[in-house]
């Protein structure tokens, strides 16, 4: 009986540290100086926003910024968008855009490396929110294979806290963000095309 009391109190406190610790084990920033950062497409503030502070602090020539083709706000191409916006920063010559066709960060990888040729070198630095560094690092060393790919986090503290437990909107993100990294480590990377 203290045998299983024992199990039972080491298991409980694993599960604990596993579930405390999920967040921050979804993040990963580990980036360095590359020949192209990629700003991955589905969220329009932070993500450009920390693409082009790294961009200005030198740790690429160029950025390519993702950008879904067939979106549209308020009647507007998200492409359109996207162009005036590129046009009107300073570093315009060294931006950008590439179509995203997909609705997956796997298909996301192929339509990226569609737009990838042999001008922008053999390393990328991909930018992304930060709950999603683990998997999209992991989807596109996967796909572009003959990248070096690192990734740099971008933060939104309305959108995700490594203290997952403490915001519902945190909780859903970890929880939704677990599904699809389990998802993609199961059973989508083993999957031919």
């Amino acid at each position: 009986m203290r045998v299983l009391r024992s199990l039972v109190v080491l298991t409980a406190a694993s599960g604990i540290i596993l579930l405390a610790t999920s967040g921050s084990f979804l993040v990963v920033n580990e980036f360095r100086r590359s020949d192209v950062i990629v700003v991955l497409a589905g969220e329009t503030r932070v993500r450009p926003a920390l693409g082009l502070k790294l961009l200005r602090a030198g740790y690429a020539p160029r950025m390519i910024l993702d950008v879904p083709a067939r979106d549209e706000i308020y009647g507007s191409a998200a492409l359109d968008l996207a162009q005036t916006y590129v046009r009107s920063l300073p570093e315009a010559k060294s931006i950008s855009i590439c179509a995203i066709y997909s609705q997956s960060t796997r298909g996301e990888a192929g339509d990226v490396g569609r737009c990838l040729d042999d001008n922008y070198g053999h390393s990328i630095l991909l930018v992304t929110s930060d709950y999603h560094t683990r998997r999209a690092l992991s989807i596109f060393r996967h796909e572009l294979r003959r990248y070096s790919l690192t990734v740099a986090g971008a933060t939104d503290d309305s959108e995700f806290g490594v203290a997952w437990w403490r915001r519902r909107q945190w909780a859903k993100m970890n929880f939704d963000e677990w599904l699809k990294l389990v998802w993609w480590e199961s059973l989508d990377r083993w999957r031919s095309h």
